[in-house]
């Protein structure tokens, strides 16, 4: 999936919510060949529309790239767009964003946005993180109880984009991937067939972001009440059990656990996110384990508890 590119109805979709966050802003692309990039395209057509101060793209280099400068194989491209035309400038390396030259281009960019390899996510993660910088990235919903990740969901230093819920998302793919999907993927998981076009495929897209937004701050609406028969406790934790984020009783104070997908709607004024299931029963008891509900293993949950409303 390194080599899945996003469509550009997807990032039109995601980014015209957070319009206020780039006036006089850098934009890096730090994963972006800019000779197929969407999200370089929208920037580009959307510059004046978002006030941007300049926009930097680059990526690894990849074969489309040979097609657009003839300069050493080895070594990559970048361009930088400020309000009239686009300058290339070659880069020394590989153009890998975590090659050093790279780094220094973060260093001046004030907002991220790309889709990075999904093989090297948590180290993506890690690097914006340490480089203090926005971004608005894609990732997988796997990526929500990675142990790199999770905790900074926790501590609200990210959380989901406006498009929260999981969607099945289509990217482009270059030709001589194609092949390689065709021959040792399954159509339908890893890629579709649409118009006689091959498509990379994805399940339970997400974007991942540090950029605020309306929705994160939406009021989720309960109306179940409470009862120890609907909502029984774990038989290895301190905590009930409830299926589903629609239906957290509104009358229960103390701890509950919830599905992954309860991140889809959380509100960090209205839940405390108090732990993942596993670091939880690690912590608790020095075995890895998920909760147990009588006598069934649960799937992935995540503890939260309602805060207390505010008058």
């Amino acid at each position: 999936m390194d080599e899945f590119y996003t469509q550009l109805s997807d990032i039109e979709n995601e980014l015209r919510h957070y319009r206020d966050h780039f006036h006089g802003k850098i934009v890096y692309c730090n994963c972006d060949d800019p000779t197929i990039s969407n999200f370089y395209r929208y920037f580009q057509l959307n510059f004046e529309f978002f006030g941007l101060k300049k926009l930097i793209t680059t990526c690894f280099k990849s074969r489309q790239m040979d097609m657009f400068s003839q300069h050493d194989k080895e070594n990559a491209i970048g361009i930088e767009y400020t309000s009239d035309k686009p300058e290339v400038f070659h880069l020394k390396g590989d153009g890998d964003f975590r090659s050093q030259e790279c780094i220094e281009l973060l260093k001046q960019a004030d907002i991220v946005v790309t889709n990075p390899p999904f093989s090297l996510f948590r180290e993506y993660v890690a690097q914006l993180m340490e480089y203090e910088k926005q971004f608005l990235i894609i990732g997988n919903m796997n990526a929500l109880t990675y142990k790199e990740i999770f905790p900074l969901i926790q501590r609200n230093q990210i959380w989901l984009g406006h498009a929260q819920e999981s969607i099945t998302m289509l990217f482009d793919v270059p030709a001589y991937y194609v092949q390689e999907l065709l021959e040792t993927k399954k159509e339908g998981s890893a890629y579709i067939i649409v118009n006689g076009k091959v498509m990379g495929k994805m399940r339970n897209a997400k974007w991942f972001t540090n950029l605020d937004h309306k929705k994160r701050h939406e009021e989720l609406l309960l109306y179940k009440r409470y009862s120890p028969e609907e909502f029984p406790k774990y038989d290895n934790y301190d905590a009930i059990n409830v299926d589903k984020t629609k239906e957290i009783p509104y009358d229960y104070d103390g701890a509950m656990g919830v599905p992954i997908s309860f991140l889809d709607k959380h509100n960090p004024e209205q839940f405390e996110i108090v732990g993942l299931d596993r670091p939880l029963m690690t912590e608790l008891t020095g075995k890895v384990s998920r909760f147990w509900l009588e006598g069934t293993e649960k799937y992935a949950r995540i503890v939260i508890r309602r805060k207390p409303a505010v008058l």
